[in-house]
């Protein structure tokens, strides 16, 4: 007999659940319409948005560089070896640019962003939630998600695309390095056919892709933070769920993106 009054607790607790994923993905997809609307509507708070810009876009440089320089590296390193056995090591430059412009080169991006800035807003606007400086805001007559989320969509947005093309760059320079050194490849032979393997569909998925990841990313990284409860604890917990819900919805999207992108440019 405990078998028929467990089952109904099992399917009311998954059903439970699953009422409060919708609920929640109602919420924040509310709340980024909200802030996507209020872009294109005055006041703007260009200096929040120039300050989120230095953090996002300066405060990211480094390790963007470091990190496409490495991946770079570590592309000529994988391929050589098949390429050198086929006859084809002329082709390095074709296969590292093609990688990082279509996809490691936006995903990579946004990974890092992800990481830094995305769990970055959601502690920041976490602890103002969690110190009523939100509510203060709000009784002083400013729109919380106009002054905190708005600035911080458009500095991820404009800043992304730079980020990834900055990347795009320096894993060029990393393949060339590798390149050079390990199949003897020249600058001349390395860098034509790299730029020549490149076509306008190409480029475009290496702005469309990093301008609609960081939507995603400032969006979700700022929910997380405005919808904190449960004190510091909260805040913890937004700040890790913000990179892995991020993350994931970069991965997912990304998927479709290029096979929309593969079906559009053939």
């Amino acid at each position: 007999m405990p078998e028929p009054t467990e089952s109904p607790s099992r399917l009311s607790r998954l059903g439970d659940a699953l009422k409060r994923w919708i609920f929640t993905f109602q919420d924040y997809v509310y709340l980024s319409f909200h802030a996507l609307i209020d872009i294109f509507a005055p006041p703007v708070y260009w200096i929040d948005t120039l300050d989120q810009m230095h953090l996002i876009g300066v405060g990211s440089v480094p390790i963007i560089v470091a990190a496409f320089f490495s991946i770079g590296g570590v592309l000529v390193l994988n391929t050589a070896a098949q390429l050198t056995r086929f006859g084809m090591a002329s082709l390095t430059g074709d296969g590292v640019a093609l990688a990082l412009v279509r996809e490691l080169g936006p995903t990579i991006t946004a990974l890092l962003v992800a990481g830094r800035n995305a769990s970055g807003m959601a502690s920041e606007l976490g602890s103002m939630v969690v110190t009523e400086q939100v509510d203060a805001m709000r009784a002083l007559g400013t729109d919380p998600i106009r002054k905190l989320m708005v600035p911080r969509i458009i500095a991820t947005a404009l800043m992304l695309p730079l980020l990834a093309a900055v990347g795009d760059f320096f894993g060029l320079v990393g393949g060339f390095v590798m390149a050079h050194f390990t199949l003897g490849l020249g600058a001349v032979q390395f860098w034509t056919r790299a730029v020549h393997a490149l076509v306008f569909g190409d480029l475009v998925q290496g702005v469309v892709k990093p301008f609609i990841f960081a939507l995603i990313l400032a969006t979700v990284g700022c929910y997380q933070g405005l919808r904190v409860t449960g004190g510091t604890e909260g805040v913890g917990r937004a700040t890790t769920t913000a990179f892995l819900w991020s993350a994931l919805a970069v991965l997912v999207s990304d998927a479709f993106l290029s096979r929309l992108f593969l079906s559009m440019y053939k």
